[in-house]
């Protein structure tokens, strides 16, 4: 109840607000909200990669802001890692109400502007559910998963039509409610190859109805207005992928494929390339498949390949930089390569080095309140890995730049463990001298401080067979 009374106070407040803004000329628009088990005392609004403003909670953990000079779209706000999306649009005044434990599926919002905004994360918290349900159905034959998925399109088309009846959407949520059933029908479509259980990809390819990809000519690989929403920017990277495989078949054997062969590789690059002019999505997409590649491959002509062919193709001076150092860092991170020398701090916010504490078998990992998620299920998997091998070290770093104390509040709000648990003392620059891209990586180390694995991921289907070559050595 409290909320709903602090609601109405602020619809008091706007209603004042907007009487001294009647004059202004601009658009606007008012968004606040309550955060509960607030991670800090601020929330990041931003659009377009550009941040607008930080805002800071008050002791309450509420906040009330005016959006001056609207840009009418999607807009992102950030606390503590996490994020979400709201739409605003002229005169809104929209407040919402979250828990971080369960930031998206907790939240909800009221005021002028809510409902479509209600619709939106409600349909993004149904595709989540809907995509452990398409991973099923891709084991079925063409056929009989296009008439799932179209079932699937069709109730949410009816939903939509249903929600529009009933309120006054306007002109831009009805492009934006559109698109989103548009492309997750069409990343349905696209992963469908991938996840079919067929090891032969080109056979799925060729079984494939011929109107199954007939959406394609209609694609805008070069949508301003969609670049930053998620679901665009997924099927992006998921037709790439598509694409990429048939154009590969053309010059490689019929009966293989591996998404780690260098040529599939720079097939989809060059792809990337041709279609897509946007220079924002571009570099986006350039920057996404090279970095991936290099994090994967050993192999040191190979990963120059790609990176040459990245170069080449970006005008982005600073991302070419950055992977020209990522690159440069993973050689220096080989195998048998002794593991860089690294400030922590611990949980008693004393300063330590990697080195003081490496005195048996290691594996680093790493965690992000970013990733939420990842960061809950790699905790439970680092006490599952570390119960069953207890001659393994298991020493696990945030990299985070929030301070430890942040850091701590998160361990403990999961109730899980202190025990050897850090933080980088300087985050960018230990992230650049380790790779740490993406946050799933993790290094095996023997006792002798020579690193083992570089790339390798404690969710990996052989991690387990990697420490038992590690304790066998």
């Amino acid at each position: 109840m409290k909320f709903y009374y602090y609601t109405l106070l602020i619809a008091i407040t706007l209603l004042g607000c907007k009487k001294d803004y009647a004059k202004d000329n601009g658009d606007y628009a008012f968004f606040g909200g309550e955060i509960i088990n607030a991670n800090n005392n601020y929330v990041v609004l931003s659009k377009s990669k550009r941040i607008i403003d930080t805002i800071k909670l008050d002791g309450n953990n509420r906040f009330i802001y005016k959006v001056d000079n609207l840009q009418p779209g999607l807009y992102n706000f950030k606390h503590g890692g996490e994020f979400q999306m709201v739409l605003l649009e002229p005169k809104d005044s929209i407040m919402f109400r979250l828990n971080t434990l369960e930031f998206d599926e907790s939240l909800v919002y009221t005021g002028e502007g809510a409902k479509k905004n209600n619709y939106l994360i409600n349909e993004f918290l149904r595709n989540e559910i809907e995509e452990k349900q398409i991973f099923k159905f891709c084991q079925l034959n063409a056929e009989d998963y296009q008439k799932e998925i179209d079932s699937i399109k069709d109730n949410k088309l009816k939903k939509l039509k249903k929600f529009k009846n009933k309120y006054d959407t306007s002109d831009l949520f009805n492009k934006i409610a559109q698109a989103n059933i548009d492309y997750n029908y069409y990343f349905n479509k696209e992963i469908y190859p991938f996840v079919h259980y067929g090891g032969n990809k080109n056979d799925i390819l060729e079984s494939l109805p011929k109107d199954f990809y007939s959406y394609r000519k209609n694609i805008d690989y070069n949508d301003a207005f969609l670049k930053d929403y998620f679901i665009y920017s997924t099927f992006l990277r998921w037709n790439f992928n598509n694409i990429a495989l048939s154009e590969h078949y053309k010059h490689a054997e019929k009966n293989h494929f591996k998404s780690s062969d260098v040529c599939y590789n720079l097939d989809r690059l060059a792809l990337i390339d041709s279609l897509v002019t946007d220079h924002e999505i571009k570099e986006d997409l350039l920057h996404h498949y090279t970095v991936n590649f290099l994090n994967k491959s050993k192999n040191e002509k190979n990963n120059n390949a790609i990176l040459n062919f990245y170069i080449s193709k970006s005008s982005n001076a600073e991302g070419k930089a950055m992977i020209t150092q990522y690159a440069k860092a993973l050689h220096n991170l080989k195998t048998g390569e002794t593991f860089p020398e690294t400030v922590l701090i611990d949980t008693r916010n004393s300063e330590t080095s990697v080195d003081a504490i490496i005195n048996s078998p290691t594996v680093i990992c790493f965690w992000s309140q970013t990733y939420y998620d990842h960061f809950k299920e790699s905790q439970h998997k680092i006490y599952e890995l570390s119960t069953k091998y207890p001659e393994v070290k298991f020493i696990v770093i945030n990299v985070d730049s929030y301070g430890m104390d942040s850091a701590l509040k998160a361990l403990k709000r999961n109730s899980f463990t202190f025990k050897n648990q850090y933080q980088f003392k300087d985050p960018k620059a230990s992230k650049e001298v380790l790779a740490i891209y993406p946050i799933t990586k993790a290094f095996i180390i023997d006792k002798d401080h020579k690193i083992v694995n570089s790339k390798t991921n404690i969710f990996a289907r052989n991690f387990e067979e990697q420490l038992l070559g590690l304790l066998n050595r």
